[in-house]
């Protein structure tokens, strides 16, 4: 291999590399060899250095070194004749641009070079510096811009091929679409670039879409917006339908017409699943699947909106709670009550149309949405197939549990403004359902406004008096049947009204007990009673001494704080633990459960002595007795007033009488208001009596005064 090492200025116009641009001369001709470096010793500008290789192995030996920049061939070479040899330069250094010499005679073979991968050629008779400058020039110029395109196809293709997205380009001109191989495995297509009509696309998107794609891409292309982007569904390989994110831009000429447009497909079908499921979280109960309380307010309100329309027939709302819910909760336990409210939603979406709404508003409240009833009677035709359907027992864990629904119906009509008003109504008429007894319903009408209003009127009179502290409290003696000795007192709370006088508690206690009010007044009613007892202890010393009953609501009685604040009580009054005696109603423990007992415990610890009060009402009232093992109880007086008139009742209470002094309890029959009652009762062994034969209620004077001289009953 002979090197030549001229270095020639070439200009800038051959290149802007600062170093000489090396040109490697294969050819095997001294006469040619020459005048190739005549002609380039004639350009100016910028260096080029020249090296020379005799023949096609030299040449290949010298690209080993990757210091050449381009090659001039000879395609006459003894080893390397014709193509052949240009193929071999390019196997070795295929980044190399080739530039080849033929005879003047020979332009077909020249030609058939540039085919098959040289950037030009140059005949024998154009050896002279503008000739061969601007060959060169060109070779190096167009090889510097095919190296940066396949650089950037190159880069585009690995983007593609490393991102989720599928990539589109629609030509606006031709109206075509390529689409690219990314795209179609996305969906399920073969998976290879292709190409189609712009219909062949929108075939796929999903008819209820497809005007809003087409009226986005119109915007955008119509410059109204800057970019389109659609969330859409598309037609997969199977032929099922998943969403996908389109995003896209058009390019424009400079009078701002879009004559391409290029974007990406993503696949969004789990996000969108997982929007489905998070929206259906929101507005369906988690246990039952039912719709909750804000599905059902948006169902109602859209009702409502519908009933403004000519001939559109009324709706209803049905709603209630279960009975003996609770009950079921505390004796067989969490999990069993919620397996049967998945048993009632069942049963309820077996039992309604397909467009009425179900919902479960929390607890054991439940809702039934009518779309459409022939008025009142269509709805309480309804009503009664629900409780009917409800009645039936409900196999859950292999047992049969039991339960029951009291509702409230409120027609719905143009009347109502808001969800919210109808559910105060049908809840309103659920409540007079309750208050007439279990498992039956009860349909609004205004009358319950008036009633309710009402009660919010005594409700905050209520409170006010018991800021000001408006109550006092009777005292109503408990009596020795045989000796006719008083031996205590049951304190009894009245309000003392500024403007209507003394009000007995049944006309405030429920109130009081569903405000919560009853806490603060239970309270101060056992504080006072404890002050009171305390000092006629000392003004009457009896042996034993005078007891104090107080009737204690299961809000006070199950408060965290309840033994710190009866303690309290008890020290600041100096009143002894063991004549206190706190009643209680059965349904304190069916509500409570293990909870109450564990309560009872506690006081039964301080030496305080409790009392089962209307005994005989409860459902479970022996069983209740056995665990409480409470001192006392309290006959109720709906059977102490039947003994002189219903043989019946004398055996009940004869049987109460006999169990408990069997178990040790004490008995006290409460409401005797005759001198038969309490003859009977004496009958009965029946230990001790209270009611209106001996004494009403008593103002404390009034008691004290019987105190200091008592009657002979």
């Amino acid at each position: 291999m002979n090197d030549a090492q001229p270095t020639l200025p070439i200009g800038d116009r051959w290149g802007s590399s600062p170093s000489p641009v090396t040109v490697l001369v294969v050819e095997s001709g001294e006469q040619k060899v020459g005048a190739i470096r005549a002609a380039l010793e004639r350009g100016q500008g910028a260096a080029l250095r020249v090296v020379h290789a005799g023949c096609l192995a030299d040449a290949l030996d010298r690209l080993e070194g990757r210091d050449v920049q381009l090659v001039l061939l000879d395609l006459a070479l003894a080893d390397g004749r014709g193509l052949s040899g240009l193929h071999r330069l390019q196997l070795r250094a295929p980044e190399v641009p080739v530039i080849v010499l033929v005879d003047a005679v020979d332009e077909a073979g020249g030609a058939a070079a540039v085919r098959g991968g040289a950037q030009s050629y140059v005949t024998s008779q154009d050896l002279d510096h503008r000739v061969l400058g601007h060959a060169i020039r060109n070779a190096l110029e167009r090889h510097r811009v095919g190296r940066v395109e396949r650089t950037r196809d190159e880069r585009f293709a690995l983007a593609m091929r490393g991102s989720d997205d599928g990539v589109w380009d629609w030509d606006l001109e031709a109206d075509t679409i390529f689409r690219c191989a990314r795209w179609n495995a996305m969906l399920g297509y073969p998976d290879a670039d292709e190409a189609g009509p712009r219909q062949s696309w929108f075939d796929l998107v999903h008819a209820d879409d497809l005007p809003l794609v087409q009226r986005l891409l119109e915007a955008h292309l119509g410059g109204a917006s800057p970019s389109f982007e659609c969330e859409h569904r598309i037609r997969d390989g199977r032929g099922e339908y998943r969403w996908v994110l389109s995003r896209g831009r058009a390019v424009r000429t400079d009078q701002g017409q879009a004559y391409r447009m290029a974007g990406t497909m993503v696949d969004i079908s789990e996000r969108k699943a997982a929007e489905r499921r998070l929206r259906h979280s929101a507005l369906h109960d988690p246990l039952t699947g039912l719709a909750n309380r804000i599905l059902l307010v948006d169902r109602i309100d859209h009702a409502i909106a519908s009933q403004h329309r000519p001939g559109r027939p009324p709706f209803a709302l049905l709603y209630f709670d279960l009975d003996r819910f609770k009950e079921i909760n505390d004796t067989l336990g969490h999990l069993v009550g919620d397996k049967l409210l998945v048993g009632i939603a069942s049963r309820l979406r077996e039992l309604l149309r397909p467009g009425d709404t179900v919902a479960r508003l929390g607890g054991d409240e439940f809702a039934v949405l009518l779309g459409e009833v022939a008025g009142v009677e269509g709805a309480t035709q309804v009503a009664e197939r629900v409780l009917r359907a409800l009645d039936r027992p409900f196999l859950v864990d292999g047992r049969e549990v039991e339960t029951g629904a009291s509702m409230g119906v409120a027609l719905g009509s143009g009347d109502y403004s808001n969800a919210e008003k109808l559910v105060r109504d049908a809840d309103l008429a659920m409540y007079r359902a309750k208050s007439m007894g279990r498992g039956r319903f009860q349909v609004f009408d205004s009358s319950m406004h008036r009633s309710t209003a009402a009660l919010l009127k005594m409700e905050s009179e209520l409170r006010q008096a018991v800021e000001s502290q408006q109550f006092e409290v009777h005292y109503q003696p408990i009596v020795t049947l045989t000796t006719g000795r008083i031996v205590g007192f049951e304190a009894l709370v009245r309000w003392q009204h500024p403007e209507r006088g003394l009000i007995p508690p049944r006309q405030f206690l429920a109130i009081a007990e569903e405000t919560g009010l009853i806490v603060p007044i239970g309270w101060w009613v056992l504080r006072e009673a404890c002050r009171q007892a305390q000092d006629w202890h000392l003004r009457f010393p009896f042996v034993p001494p005078l007891t104090m009953s107080v009737n204690v609501s299961g809000k006070v009685f199950m408060q965290d704080d309840m033994v710190g604040k009866l303690i309290e009580i008890l020290q600041d009054t100096g009143f002894a633990p063991e004549a206190l005696r706190l009643e209680l109603t059965e349904n304190v423990f069916l509500d409570q459960g293990d909870a109450a007992f564990l309560r009872l415990l506690e006081l039964r610890a301080l030496g305080v002595h409790s009392s089962i009060d209307d005994f005989g009402t409860g459902y479970s009232s022996l069983s209740c007795l056995q665990r409480s093992q409470c001192e006392s109880l309290k006959i109720d007086p709906a059977f102490v007033g039947a003994i002189d008139r219903v043989g019946s009742s004398d055996t009940l209470v004869q049987s109460i009488v006999h169990m408990a002094g069997s178990m040790g309890i004490s008995v006290i029959a409460e409401g005797v208001e005759t001198a038969e009652q309490a003859h009977r009762l004496r009958g009965m062994q029946c230990p001790q009596g209270q009611g209106y034969w001996f004494a009403k209620p008593l103002a404390p004077l009034d008691a004290e005064r019987l105190l200091a001289s008592p009657p002979s009953w």
